[in-house]
């Protein structure tokens, strides 16, 4: 693989809440920050999609009796929470960061549109884009396969807890095989629960590239931009 000059980094919410996966943990968002300000001073343009399942996740609201559209509704509420709190650990390190929203919140953050936060890229700052696609019924994977297309990125970039994809659950099952390598369709026929379908299908319409990595352990993330082989690539 060679350098990416643009990436779009999808992290989850409970990610951020540390080995807890609830909250917010201070030492994982510095951390992150830390990966994401290094890779952006090596001339890497990034964009942030960040979940919300450290607050609220609302499919699994809507088995508790929650409407399933006001469910979605506080899970993307919970998006831009997370959002707020990446962005204050990357502009304290020094580097612009803006959030924008996919419907309008100001002044908690701006309104996405798409120029703004390529702008915003160009010119050495990070554009965190919360709030999912703004509509309910889609995930925040979906919402992070929607933007990396418009933006333009040249690889999309999971952030996970394990270091890329198994044939089973390898926190449960010491024999998961890991793949390096898969196809969209692959990934699709075998139930890997990477991403969603809507996600896998705009990815591979757009041929974005994404990459399955484990953003806990420092230092990934500039390994990844720089081409090393971590992880696990799914592409056409």
């Amino acid at each position: 693989m060679s350098r990416y000059s643009k990436v779009l980094l999808k992290l989850s919410g409970e990610s951020l809440g540390g080995s807890g996966g609830v909250g917010l943990n201070d030492s994982v968002l510095d951390q992150y920050a830390q990966q994401v300000t290094s890779v952006v001073k090596s001339g890497t343009s990034v964009a942030l999609v960040v979940g919300g399942g450290n607050i609220f996740r609302g499919l699994s609201g809507a088995s508790k009796g929650f409407d399933r559209v006001g469910g979605d509704q506080m899970g993307m509420l919970a998006t831009v929470i997370n959002s707020i709190a990446l962005s204050i650990s990357i502009r304290s390190l020094g580097v612009e960061c803006e959030v924008f929203t996919s419907t309008p919140m100001e002044p908690f953050a701006r309104y996405y549109v798409r120029d703004n936060a390529l702008s915003l890229m160009n010119r050495g700052g990070v554009a965190i884009i919360a709030g999912g696609t703004g509509n309910p019924f889609f995930t925040t994977d979906s919402a992070s396969a929607l933007r990396a297309a418009e933006l333009g990125v040249d690889a999309l970039l999971k952030g996970t807890r394990v270091d890329g994809v198994y044939d089973s659950d390898p926190e449960k099952n010491p024999n998961a095989v890991k793949y390096k390598t898969l196809t969209y369709d692959r990934a699709l026929k075998e139930n890997l629960k990477v991403m969603d379908q809507t996600a896998f299908s705009l990815c591979k319409e757009n041929g974005i590239p994404i990459i399955v990595f484990d953003m806990n352990t420092p230092g990934n993330l500039e390994k990844i931009v720089e081409g090393q082989a971590l992880g696990t690539i799914i592409e056409i």
